[in-house]
């Protein structure tokens, strides 16, 4: 985090775009995060406003209208609309979410333009692109598809291939057609605005590369890095398309603005709209103020799939306008799989959000609580239904909700639910534990890391189960009632203090839990509770309700039962297997669990890509002929088991000094060999 205490904070999650619906991927990636730590924020008086909204420009809205028959008016107006309620039903507590079709944002973005265009920042030119001459027109991103030439995925679109990842120009595919007749399109010569991020480059490099190396997350570092470390080059700030904003432009007649310039200034019309409707200063949260010092501290989330994007061309924007603040953190996260398989939206193999508040109603928290608990915060990670049935009867049910019942349960049994005497928390042990929680949580979120953070917070529901099972109040009341009294009402300072941290991580159960305890919800962490004499507890209910086979094996069927018919491999698909080796030979090969920290391609070669690899022993270079399947800046976090003794050697002038693991098929297609779960970096593979 940020050494500096900021006076205002700026926090946005990526605008989803408004073509279909909600996934727990992408509450996994950029909102449950946000949502969090805005939270927290809030509970500390922080000042923040928290912006989003529908990205609803681009090639891929008209598609979708003309497969649909209908407008881009009607598609944006269905989904922003599904999308707002989905956020609002979940409980992401934005101040806004607004959408970049509305006149303010337009307006907006038109500045950018200009403002950037007076400065003779883009590079005009005249390029060669491809055109439908049957439909009469330029298509532009994902208006045209063809071969990938980095995987060769057959449906890669313009501007990238959504298999490997590799951000493409239309091109560059190989065998193009058109996505509107099906044709394959010829090239026309048409003008262009370019923004020159090879000037940039320099800036970049010192602001990014120097400035951020000790503070943004290592796969987004690594991702940028080597985003700069293979040469930035100028990038069309411009579309031949008909829906979006307009260029501000009488030369620019039927050009609209690249969605990946609008995109981002939408937070920026947002917080506008945000201020205009609440009497507020927008400029406060986003330009740059007298004294650097007033400056807001501006936080981006996003998923892996956008850091080029935040993290080198959004902020080369604001660095060329002048006027703006740039980012202080992008904490990216990775992307989350689906039972074993990538979430796939083409593919239906999703698990919709709106459908998960219709088929699991009241269960908000509970989504919220697995999906932190396995957030994709450096690297890939996975949900399943059963590790979610696991994760709230063995955690959530079993734990914290068991704490809460059997104390509460106690208090109403031996003493009618009210307390006796001015009470306060009487065992200094326990005090002391409660206050670590609370610095160790803040210090967690402040550097994003959730996971430990919700963790953190169920291991004050063991205290507190731990300290009741301890002492024993059921034992203790017909001799001792005065103890049993005092330790019951330790315990529902326990209680509170839980309700109190809950409040970031799980909103809904800090309401309950306050219901329960007949205590007010203030909105501020509190470290110190008191409840006055007799104060009257509320009739105890369960927190979380235990997850039944029968809700899992429901929910398996229907994501199943999407799937396409995959044909089955047989033994002919399988290369033939080599000569026998004896136990010690395979014995002497030592693999450890490995993370790539960087990656970059090796010059003048097709296959090739230097690595950066955390073995647990060291850092060590491998070079490893996967180009042609992983871009560098994909795989930076990427865990991996890698050959550490074997004898390195030179390969075109770098030395090599290990072999990354690689599956392949009979295909000559490659993918990582790596452990189901995450081990450390130096973990043995036997």
């Amino acid at each position: 985090m940020t050494t500096k205490n900021p006076k205002k904070y700026t926090v946005t999650s990526a605008l989803p775009y408004a073509n279909g619906p909600l996934h727990i991927g992408h509450l996994a990636g950029a909102y449950i995060p946000a949502d969090i730590f805005v939270r927290h924020l809030r509970l500390q008086q922080k000042d923040v406003v928290y912006v989003c909204g529908s990205d609803e420009h681009g090639a891929a809205i008209t598609i979708k209208a003309k497969k649909e028959g209908t407008t881009p008016q009607a598609i944006i107006d269905k989904y922003h609309n599904q999308i707002k309620q989905s956020f609002e039903d979940f409980g992401i507590g934005f101040d806004i979410y607004h959408r970049t079709s509305a006149p303010i944002h337009h307006d907006l973005s038109k500045e950018f333009f200009l403002n950037l265009y007076e400065k003779d920042e883009f590079v005009e030119k005249f390029s060669d692109q491809y055109y439908d001459e049957e439909y009469h027109q330029f298509l532009a991103d994902r208006y045209i598809t063809g071969t990938c030439p980095s995987c060769g995925n057959d449906s890669a679109y313009g501007d990238q291939c959504e298999k490997c990842g590799t951000s493409l120009s239309p091109t560059e595919l190989i065998n193009p057609k058109s996505t509107l007749s099906g044709k394959t399109p010829v090239l026309k010569p048409t003008k262009h605005w370019y923004l020159p991020l090879d000037k940039y480059q320099p800036w970049l490099e010192k602001w990014l590369l120097e400035g951020k190396k000790d503070n943004w997350k290592t796969n987004v570092y690594g991702q940028c890095s080597s985003w700069l470390k293979q040469g930035l080059q100028p990038r069309s700030m411009t579309r031949d398309l008909d829906w979006g904003v307009d260029v501000p432009l009488e030369e620019a007649e039927g050009k609209k603005l690249y969605v990946w310039l609008d995109a981002p200034i939408g937070y920026i019309s947002a917080t506008k709209q945000w201020a205009l409707d609440h009497g507020k200063d927008w400029k406060s949260y986003w330009k740059k103020q007298e004294n650097p010092e007033d400056d807001a501290c501006l936080i981006h989330f996003i998923g892996k799939d956008n850091i080029v994007f935040h993290c080198i061309t959004f902020p080369s924007i604001l660095h060329a306008h002048g006027e703006y603040i740039l980012p202080e953190h992008v904490p990216a996260n990775e992307f989350l799989n689906l039972e074993g398989d990538k979430l796939s939206t083409s593919r239906n193999h999703a698990v919709w959000l709106h459908e998960y508040l219709e088929e699991l109603p009241n269960k908000q928290d509970e989504l919220r609580y697995v999906l932190t608990s396995i957030m994709p915060e450096t690297s890939d990670s996975e949900f399943t239904w059963k590790d979610y049935q696991a994760r709230i009867n063995n955690e959530l049910v079993a734990i914290l909700g068991n704490f809460v019942n059997r104390v509460m349960i106690l208090m109403h049994k031996y003493f009618e639910g009210k307390t006796l005497g001015a009470t306060s928390l009487k065992d200094d042990t326990l005090q002391n534990q409660l206050k670590e929680a609370y610095t160790e949580i803040d210090t967690y979120l402040n550097d994003f890391k959730f996971r430990n953070g919700v963790a953190r917070l169920m291991d004050v529901a063991r205290l507190g189960n731990k300290y009741l099972t301890e002492k024993e109040p059921w034992k203790t009341f017909k001799e001792k009632p005065e103890e049993t009294r005092e330790v019951l009402q330790n315990c529902l300072h326990i209680i509170a203090h839980l309700g109190s941290l809950s409040q970031a991580f799980l909103p809904r159960t800090a309401t309950k839990i306050f219901a329960m305890l007949n205590l007010p919800e203030t909105g501020l962490y509190q470290q110190d509770f008191k409840f006055a004499d007799g104060h009257q507890l509320s009739t105890p209910s369960l927190l979380f309700e235990k997850i039944e086979d029968e809700l899992v094996e429901k929910q398996l069927a229907k994501l199943n039962s999407k799937k396409p018919v995959v044909e089955e491999h047989t033994a002919k698909d399988a290369l033939p297997a080599k000569a026998n080796i004896s136990f010690d030979n395979f014995a002497s090969l030592d693999i450890r669990a490995g993370k790539i920290l960087a990656a970059e391609k090796v010059a003048k070669t097709k296959k090739l890509l230097k690595l950066t690899i955390d073995t647990g022993l060291d850092e060590r270079t491998v070079v490893s002929g996967i180009a042609e399947y992983y871009n560098p800046e994909d795989i930076v976090g990427q865990h991996v088991s890698i050959l550490i003794n074997l004898e390195p050697r030179e390969i075109k002038g770098i030395l090599s000094q290990g072999m990354i693991l690689m599956a392949e098929n009979s295909d000559g297609k490659l993918t990582f060999v790596t452990p189901t779960q995450t081990f450390a970096p130096g973990s043995v593979i036997r």
